[in-house]
């Protein structure tokens, strides 16, 4: 799996096999979050990663 750069502050969040989330501090101080299924990576911005988490909470 492809991890961020390493001068940027990384957090991984949770990690599986085939899937990764982090969090990555940018140079700026926001907040970016990223979800890495096998290929595929989608970047979310802090209120975009807190409507996903909201959307899969309803699964539940």
């Amino acid at each position: 799996m492809t991890k961020p750069s390493e001068d940027m502050k990384t957090k991984t969040l949770a990690e599986t096999e085939n899937y990764i989330a982090w969090e990555v501090e940018e140079p700026d101080g926001e907040i970016t979050y990223h979800l890495q299924l096998n290929n595929l990576t989608v970047h979310f911005f802090k209120e975009e990663w807190g409507e996903l988490l909201e959307l899969i909470q309803k699964f539940e």
